[in-house]
């Protein structure tokens, strides 16, 4: 595994040591699909991929549905001429399932069995991996399958070795006991941030309580915690931006996000730190999250976040944030 000086946390009860940042590999999928980031550059994502990793972030989370197959396979060739002992973990997530024939229609909540183990199939492929080190179902099912039949299939995935670690995403705490009734939740991912902080009520405190590690996801609410995002830049997204239909970046709470992004800058300042780094430790410095997924397009990006992993909030600091 590759040696990292930044700094790292136990994934829940597994054996993997992850930085508390990690590449999210969502907005280099690239556009023309239902919740694409619009046109993307993949030769700069490469650039990204491989700087993200120079820097030392040891994990990239992926997912089949990114691009329809494009981020897996771009992922797979940031990393072909790595050595295997230096390469990060790569963690996949299944059960959204599109249609070939419309790019544009939204995926459908899919964990059948034989199509959880049709898509673990497909990932090892596009990823070029004999196994994936945390493969997670990305939401819960919507064709009446019982999650425990879900489960049972990603046990046996686990069971063969094509699946290290295995884990969820956007799953409430009624679904996770019902997996844990089985097998172990190696991890959750549930989206938090200081714009959406509801898994902070119930789901990390039962992750803290059962062993699970919990990888936030949006820390940054997809752009809205950084310095330079503003209302002009909302209006020159590109057409397919899944962004431009989100409620908060639209109004009434595009202005009110903007102004709590606002409210981070004097402790950025006094850090000397950016005010995405400030809203990605708050998620970090929550009781029961082990690390953050922070997506980046350019190597710059991924300089504007990467430190994150570092800071340590002081009770004055989190007090001022609490009241913004």
């Amino acid at each position: 595994m590759m040696h990292t000086t930044l700094t790292t946390r136990r994934l829940g009860t597994t054996d993997m040591e992850i930085t508390t940042v990690g590449f999210g590999a969502w907005a280099i999928g690239g556009g023309d699909w239902a919740f694409g980031w619009g046109p993307q550059d993949d030769e700069q994502s490469l650039a990204t991929i491989r700087y993200a990793i120079e820097r030392g972030i040891n994990w990239i989370d992926t997912a089949a549905v990114y691009g329809l197959g494009h981020s897996e396979e771009l992922v797979r060739r940031a990393l072909e001429d790595i050595p295997a002992t230096e390469r990060p973990y790569i963690f996949t997530k299944c059960g959204l399932v599109w249609n070939e024939s419309d790019r544009m229609a939204a995926p459908r909540q899919v964990l059948r069995p034989e199509s959880i183990r049709r898509e673990c199939e497909a990932s090892l492929g596009r990823l070029g991996v004999g196994r994936i080190d945390l493969y997670q179902f990305h939401w819960p099912d919507e064709t009446g399958t019982a999650v425990e039949d879900s489960w049972a299939e990603m046990i046996r995935l686990v069971e063969e070795g094509k699946v290290r670690a295995a884990g969820v995403s956007n799953f409430d705490v009624p679904l996770l006991e019902r997996c844990e009734s089985l097998r172990h939740v190696d991890s959750l991912q549930p989206p938090f941030s200081l714009i959406r902080r509801h898994a902070a009520e119930r789901t990390i405190p039962w992750c803290a309580a059962h062993g699970t590690g919990v990888i936030v996801y949006s820390p940054m609410q997809s752009g809205l915690l950084t310095d330079r995002f503003s209302e002009e830049r909302v209006k020159a997204l590109p057409e397919d931006d899944w962004r431009r239909r989100s409620s908060d970046f639209n109004p009434p709470k595009l202005r009110r996000n903007l102004a709590l992004r606002d409210r981070l800058k004097p402790v950025a300042q006094r850090r000397g730190v950016t005010v995405a780094e400030i809203a990605i430790a708050w998620t970090l410095a929550w009781p029961g999250v082990t690390a953050a997924i922070v997506g980046a397009r350019t190597p710059e990006q991924v300089d504007g976040w990467i430190d994150a992993g570092s800071i340590e909030l002081t009770g004055d600091d989190l007090e001022e944030i609490a009241k913004a």
